[in-house]
Protein backbone atom coordinates (compact mmCIF):
# COMPACT_ATOMS: atom_id res chain seq x y z
CA UNK A 1 0.00 0.00 0.00
CA UNK A 2 1.45 3.10 -0.86
CA UNK A 3 1.85 5.97 1.67
CA UNK A 4 -0.91 7.97 0.02
CA UNK A 5 -3.60 5.21 -0.03
CA UNK A 6 -2.19 4.62 4.13
CA UNK A 7 -2.92 8.47 4.97
CA UNK A 8 -6.25 9.04 2.53
CA UNK A 9 -8.01 5.25 2.65
CA UNK A 10 -7.71 5.99 -1.51
CA UNK A 11 -5.15 5.37 -4.40
CA UNK A 12 -3.33 8.09 -5.12
CA UNK A 13 -5.02 9.49 -8.71
CA UNK A 14 -1.77 8.74 -11.87
CA UNK A 15 -1.98 11.83 -13.48
CA UNK A 16 -4.26 15.14 -13.67
CA UNK A 17 -3.67 15.95 -9.92
CA UNK A 18 -2.03 19.40 -8.82
CA UNK A 19 0.68 18.54 -6.43
CA UNK A 20 0.89 20.36 -3.60
CA UNK A 21 3.39 23.01 -3.54
CA UNK A 22 6.22 22.28 -0.91
CA UNK A 23 6.57 23.70 2.38
CA UNK A 24 8.82 26.58 2.83
CA UNK A 25 10.97 26.68 6.29
CA UNK A 26 9.44 28.87 8.16
CA UNK A 27 12.21 28.82 10.76
CA UNK A 28 14.88 29.90 7.65
CA UNK A 29 12.37 31.83 6.67
CA UNK A 30 12.46 34.07 10.17
CA UNK A 31 15.82 33.75 10.81
CA UNK A 32 16.84 35.67 7.30
CA UNK A 33 14.57 38.16 8.22
CA UNK A 34 16.21 41.91 9.27
CA UNK A 35 16.45 42.21 12.78
CA UNK A 36 14.10 44.35 13.16
CA UNK A 37 11.55 42.39 11.49
CA UNK A 38 12.75 39.43 13.39
CA UNK A 39 11.70 41.49 16.68
CA UNK A 40 8.17 42.51 15.21
CA UNK A 41 7.39 38.75 14.80
CA UNK A 42 8.53 37.99 18.05
CA UNK A 43 6.14 40.68 19.95
CA UNK A 44 3.19 39.47 17.54
CA UNK A 45 3.83 35.80 18.73
CA UNK A 46 3.62 37.23 22.27
CA UNK A 47 0.33 39.04 21.71
CA UNK A 48 -1.03 36.08 20.11
CA UNK A 49 -0.16 33.51 23.02
CA UNK A 50 -0.43 35.41 26.17
CA UNK A 51 -2.60 38.22 25.57
CA UNK A 52 -5.12 36.79 23.14
CA UNK A 53 -4.52 33.21 24.78
CA UNK A 54 -4.68 31.44 21.46
CA UNK A 55 -3.61 28.21 21.24
CA UNK A 56 -0.24 26.46 20.07
CA UNK A 57 -1.05 25.41 16.64
CA UNK A 58 -3.11 29.06 15.72
CA UNK A 59 0.03 30.52 16.91
CA UNK A 60 2.20 28.71 14.83
CA UNK A 61 0.07 29.42 11.97
CA UNK A 62 -0.96 33.21 12.35
CA UNK A 63 3.00 34.02 12.96
CA UNK A 64 3.96 31.33 10.01
CA UNK A 65 1.73 33.52 7.78
CA UNK A 66 3.21 36.63 9.13
CA UNK A 67 6.40 35.30 8.61
CA UNK A 68 5.70 34.83 5.42
CA UNK A 69 4.39 38.16 4.56
CA UNK A 70 7.49 39.99 5.47
CA UNK A 71 9.68 37.60 3.65
CA UNK A 72 7.69 38.63 0.78
CA UNK A 73 8.11 42.08 1.59
CA UNK A 74 12.17 41.34 2.28
CA UNK A 75 12.24 39.70 -1.01
CA UNK A 76 10.42 42.54 -3.36
CA UNK A 77 12.77 45.19 -1.68
CA UNK A 78 15.73 43.59 -3.82
CA UNK A 79 18.87 45.47 -3.40
CA UNK A 80 16.73 48.73 -2.30
CA UNK A 81 17.41 49.86 1.49
CA UNK A 82 15.20 48.18 3.83
CA UNK A 83 11.94 49.82 4.17
CA UNK A 84 10.41 50.40 7.59
CA UNK A 85 6.58 48.31 8.28
CA UNK A 86 4.96 51.61 8.05
CA UNK A 87 5.36 50.88 4.18
CA UNK A 88 3.23 48.27 4.45
CA UNK A 89 0.33 48.89 2.12
CA UNK A 90 -2.72 46.89 0.32
CA UNK A 91 -1.05 46.99 -2.67
CA UNK A 92 1.50 44.91 -1.53
CA UNK A 93 -0.45 42.84 0.73
CA UNK A 94 -3.00 41.79 -2.85
CA UNK A 95 0.36 41.09 -4.32
CA UNK A 96 1.77 38.50 -1.31
CA UNK A 97 -1.94 36.82 -1.60
CA UNK A 98 -1.94 36.72 -5.65
CA UNK A 99 1.79 35.26 -5.27
CA UNK A 100 0.26 32.09 -2.90
CA UNK A 101 -2.74 31.75 -5.23
CA UNK A 102 0.03 31.13 -7.53
CA UNK A 103 1.98 28.81 -6.06
CA UNK A 104 -1.26 26.55 -5.72
CA UNK A 105 -3.08 28.05 -2.50
CA UNK A 106 -6.40 27.45 -2.37
CA UNK A 107 -9.53 29.28 -1.17
CA UNK A 108 -9.29 27.77 2.59
CA UNK A 109 -5.98 28.72 2.90
CA UNK A 110 -5.79 32.08 1.20
CA UNK A 111 -8.91 33.03 3.30
CA UNK A 112 -6.77 31.82 6.70
CA UNK A 113 -3.65 33.83 5.39
CA UNK A 114 -5.70 37.12 4.39
CA UNK A 115 -7.02 36.62 8.11
CA UNK A 116 -4.43 36.54 9.67
CA UNK A 117 -3.15 39.51 7.87
CA UNK A 118 -5.72 41.81 8.60
CA UNK A 119 -5.16 40.52 12.17
CA UNK A 120 -1.72 41.75 12.19
CA UNK A 121 -1.93 44.88 10.65
CA UNK A 122 -4.86 45.56 12.95
CA UNK A 123 -2.59 44.91 15.80
CA UNK A 124 0.87 46.76 13.97
CA UNK A 125 -2.00 49.82 13.79
CA UNK A 126 -2.94 50.02 17.29
CA UNK A 127 0.81 49.31 18.99
CA UNK A 128 1.80 52.22 16.76
CA UNK A 129 3.93 50.47 14.22
CA UNK A 130 1.75 51.16 11.16
CA UNK A 131 0.27 54.78 10.89
CA UNK A 132 -2.45 53.38 9.34
CA UNK A 133 -4.60 49.66 8.88
CA UNK A 134 -4.36 48.42 5.55
CA UNK A 135 -5.42 45.12 6.46
CA UNK A 136 -8.83 46.32 6.46
CA UNK A 137 -9.67 46.63 2.64
CA UNK A 138 -8.08 43.34 2.02
CA UNK A 139 -10.05 40.58 0.88
CA UNK A 140 -9.90 37.07 -0.19
CA UNK A 141 -12.31 34.32 -1.33
CA UNK A 142 -14.79 33.06 1.07
CA UNK A 143 -13.66 29.44 2.03
CA UNK A 144 -15.48 26.53 0.73
CA UNK A 145 -17.58 25.13 3.69
CA UNK A 146 -17.59 21.68 2.76
CA UNK A 147 -19.82 19.30 4.13
CA UNK A 148 -18.17 16.91 6.41
CA UNK A 149 -18.21 13.00 6.18
CA UNK A 150 -19.89 10.41 9.35
CA UNK A 151 -20.39 7.33 10.46
CA UNK A 152 -23.78 6.06 10.03
CA UNK A 153 -25.25 4.94 13.69
CA UNK A 154 -24.79 1.17 12.57
CA UNK A 155 -21.47 1.90 11.73
CA UNK A 156 -20.55 4.08 14.87
CA UNK A 157 -21.96 0.81 16.67
CA UNK A 158 -19.86 -1.36 14.90
CA UNK A 159 -17.25 0.69 15.71
CA UNK A 160 -17.46 0.77 19.59
CA UNK A 161 -18.55 -3.03 19.26
CA UNK A 162 -14.69 -3.74 18.42
CA UNK A 163 -12.90 -1.58 20.37
CA UNK A 164 -14.79 -2.99 22.90
CA UNK A 165 -13.69 -6.63 21.56
CA UNK A 166 -10.06 -5.91 21.05
CA UNK A 167 -10.19 -4.95 25.17
CA UNK A 168 -11.02 -8.05 25.69
CA UNK A 169 -7.52 -9.49 26.56
CA UNK A 170 -7.29 -6.33 28.69
CA UNK A 171 -3.96 -5.54 27.43
CA UNK A 172 -3.55 -2.00 28.56
CA UNK A 173 -3.07 -0.06 25.05
CA UNK A 174 -6.49 -1.93 23.84
CA UNK A 175 -8.12 -0.57 26.80
CA UNK A 176 -6.61 2.90 26.42
CA UNK A 177 -8.15 2.59 22.57
CA UNK A 178 -11.27 1.58 23.93
CA UNK A 179 -11.69 4.23 26.20
CA UNK A 180 -10.19 7.10 24.29
CA UNK A 181 -12.63 5.88 20.91
CA UNK A 182 -15.94 5.76 23.56
CA UNK A 183 -14.90 9.17 24.92
CA UNK A 184 -14.82 11.18 21.20
CA UNK A 185 -17.68 9.75 20.15
CA UNK A 186 -19.93 9.97 23.51
CA UNK A 187 -18.40 13.62 23.75
CA UNK A 188 -17.65 14.92 20.62
CA UNK A 189 -14.69 16.86 21.89
CA UNK A 190 -11.63 17.79 20.00
CA UNK A 191 -8.34 15.36 19.51
CA UNK A 192 -6.37 18.17 21.30
CA UNK A 193 -9.47 18.96 24.04
CA UNK A 194 -9.32 15.19 24.21
CA UNK A 195 -5.21 15.01 24.92
CA UNK A 196 -5.30 17.60 27.34
CA UNK A 197 -7.50 15.99 29.94
CA UNK A 198 -6.35 14.90 33.31
CA UNK A 199 -7.49 12.30 35.45
CA UNK A 200 -9.31 14.44 37.62
CA UNK A 201 -11.10 16.24 34.55
CA UNK A 202 -13.57 13.16 34.79
CA UNK A 203 -16.22 13.41 37.06
CA UNK A 204 -17.97 9.87 37.49
CA UNK A 205 -20.84 10.26 39.88
CA UNK A 206 -22.15 13.06 37.25
CA UNK A 207 -20.89 11.69 34.24
CA UNK A 208 -19.23 14.39 32.73
CA UNK A 209 -15.71 15.90 31.79
CA UNK A 210 -14.48 18.86 32.09
CA UNK A 211 -12.85 20.29 28.80
CA UNK A 212 -10.05 23.35 28.16
CA UNK A 213 -11.02 24.07 24.37
CA UNK A 214 -10.04 27.22 22.47
CA UNK A 215 -9.07 30.30 23.60
CA UNK A 216 -8.32 28.21 27.07
CA UNK A 217 -12.51 28.20 27.66
CA UNK A 218 -13.30 25.99 29.39
CA UNK A 219 -16.62 23.48 29.08
CA UNK A 220 -18.53 20.81 30.73
CA UNK A 221 -19.43 17.62 28.48
CA UNK A 222 -21.81 14.62 29.67
CA UNK A 223 -20.97 10.90 28.76
CA UNK A 224 -22.68 7.84 28.48
CA UNK A 225 -22.71 5.10 30.36
CA UNK A 226 -20.08 3.37 27.78
CA UNK A 227 -17.88 5.64 27.98
CA UNK A 228 -17.98 5.79 31.75
CA UNK A 229 -17.27 1.48 31.41
CA UNK A 230 -14.57 2.46 29.12
CA UNK A 231 -13.04 4.59 31.06
CA UNK A 232 -12.76 3.22 34.49
CA UNK A 233 -11.47 0.43 33.22
CA UNK A 234 -8.66 2.34 31.67
CA UNK A 235 -8.21 3.88 34.85
CA UNK A 236 -8.68 0.69 37.07
CA UNK A 237 -6.17 -1.67 34.64
CA UNK A 238 -4.27 -0.58 31.69
CA UNK A 239 -3.36 3.06 33.07
CA UNK A 240 -1.48 1.75 35.83
CA UNK A 241 0.41 -0.86 33.68
CA UNK A 242 1.46 2.44 30.99
CA UNK A 243 2.07 5.19 34.26
CA UNK A 244 5.38 6.41 34.71
CA UNK A 245 7.83 9.14 36.21
CA UNK A 246 6.60 11.52 33.11
CA UNK A 247 2.97 10.40 33.39
CA UNK A 248 1.49 13.26 35.50
CA UNK A 249 -1.83 13.57 35.96
CA UNK A 250 -2.66 13.09 32.39
CA UNK A 251 -5.50 11.16 31.60
CA UNK A 252 -4.63 9.07 28.46
CA UNK A 253 -0.90 7.96 28.03
CA UNK A 254 1.60 6.56 25.39
CA UNK A 255 3.14 3.54 25.18
CA UNK A 256 6.34 5.46 26.84
CA UNK A 257 4.00 6.58 29.87
CA UNK A 258 3.91 10.08 28.68
CA UNK A 259 0.68 12.15 27.94
CA UNK A 260 -0.73 10.56 24.70
CA UNK A 261 0.11 12.60 21.41
CA UNK A 262 -2.45 14.06 19.29
CA UNK A 263 -0.81 12.47 16.44
CA UNK A 264 -1.09 8.96 18.33
CA UNK A 265 -4.73 9.79 19.07
CA UNK A 266 -5.69 9.91 15.47
CA UNK A 267 -3.31 7.33 14.23
CA UNK A 268 -5.57 5.13 16.85
CA UNK A 269 -8.74 6.21 15.42
CA UNK A 270 -8.06 6.80 11.78
CA UNK A 271 -7.08 2.38 11.87
CA UNK A 272 -9.94 1.76 13.81
CA UNK A 273 -12.37 3.34 11.73
CA UNK A 274 -10.99 1.02 8.77
CA UNK A 275 -11.45 -1.96 10.08
CA UNK A 276 -15.36 -0.75 9.86
CA UNK A 277 -17.54 -1.80 6.42
CA UNK A 278 -17.97 0.55 4.51
CA UNK A 279 -17.08 3.43 6.46
CA UNK A 280 -14.95 6.59 4.99
CA UNK A 281 -11.23 7.24 6.13
CA UNK A 282 -11.78 9.60 9.37
CA UNK A 283 -9.86 10.68 12.14
CA UNK A 284 -11.02 12.21 15.43
CA UNK A 285 -12.72 15.30 13.49
CA UNK A 286 -14.95 12.35 11.76
CA UNK A 287 -15.86 11.21 15.30
CA UNK A 288 -16.79 14.88 16.46
CA UNK A 289 -18.93 15.48 13.03
CA UNK A 290 -20.51 12.28 13.64
CA UNK A 291 -21.43 12.37 17.34
CA UNK A 292 -22.87 15.89 16.17
CA UNK A 293 -24.86 15.04 13.63
CA UNK A 294 -26.26 11.82 15.61
CA UNK A 295 -27.21 13.98 18.22
CA UNK A 296 -29.15 15.99 16.01
CA UNK A 297 -30.70 13.04 14.11
CA UNK A 298 -31.91 12.02 17.43
CA UNK A 299 -33.55 15.58 18.42
CA UNK A 300 -30.87 17.50 20.24
CA UNK A 301 -31.65 21.12 19.37
CA UNK A 302 -28.74 23.51 17.93
CA UNK A 303 -28.12 25.23 20.55
CA UNK A 304 -27.27 22.67 23.08
CA UNK A 305 -24.79 20.94 20.11
CA UNK A 306 -22.80 24.03 19.87
CA UNK A 307 -22.52 24.51 23.90
CA UNK A 308 -21.15 20.56 23.45
CA UNK A 309 -18.59 21.26 21.30
CA UNK A 310 -17.51 24.32 22.11
CA UNK A 311 -18.43 26.41 18.84
CA UNK A 312 -17.88 30.22 19.35
CA UNK A 313 -20.98 31.23 16.93
CA UNK A 314 -24.16 29.02 16.05
CA UNK A 315 -23.31 29.85 12.33
CA UNK A 316 -20.51 26.96 12.44
CA UNK A 317 -22.93 24.31 14.49
CA UNK A 318 -25.63 24.88 11.49
CA UNK A 319 -22.93 22.96 9.40
CA UNK A 320 -24.75 19.85 10.31
CA UNK A 321 -28.00 20.81 9.97
CA UNK A 322 -26.94 20.35 6.56
CA UNK A 323 -26.03 17.04 6.81
CA UNK A 324 -28.84 16.19 8.28
CA UNK A 325 -30.84 17.27 6.13
CA UNK A 326 -29.09 15.85 3.06
CA UNK A 327 -29.17 12.35 4.57
CA UNK A 328 -33.39 12.91 5.43
CA UNK A 329 -33.38 13.91 1.89
CA UNK A 330 -31.46 10.09 0.74
CA UNK A 331 -33.86 8.38 3.41
CA UNK A 332 -37.06 9.96 1.71
CA UNK A 333 -35.71 9.31 -2.12
CA UNK A 334 -35.13 5.27 -1.02
CA UNK A 335 -38.32 5.12 0.83
CA UNK A 336 -41.08 6.74 -0.29
CA UNK A 337 -43.43 5.61 -2.61
CA UNK A 338 -43.59 9.03 -4.83
CA UNK A 339 -40.34 10.92 -4.05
Amino acid sequence: MSSATARTGAPARPGGHRKRPPRPDLRALRDALPKAAQAVVTDYERHLSLERGLSPHTVRAYVGDIVSLLAFLTAEEGDAPPRSLDDLDITQLRAWLAGQRTEGAGRTTLARRAAAARTFTAWAHRTGQLKADPGGRLAAPRAHRTLPGVLRADQAGALMAASAKGAVERDPVALRDRALIELLYATGIRVSELCGLDVGSVDFPRRVVSVVGKGDKERTVPFGVPAAAALSEWLAEGRPALAGERSGPALFLGVRGKRLDPRAARRVVHEAVAAVPGALDMGPHGLRHSAATHLLEGGADLRSVQELLGHATLATTQLYTHVTVDRLKAIHDRAHPRA
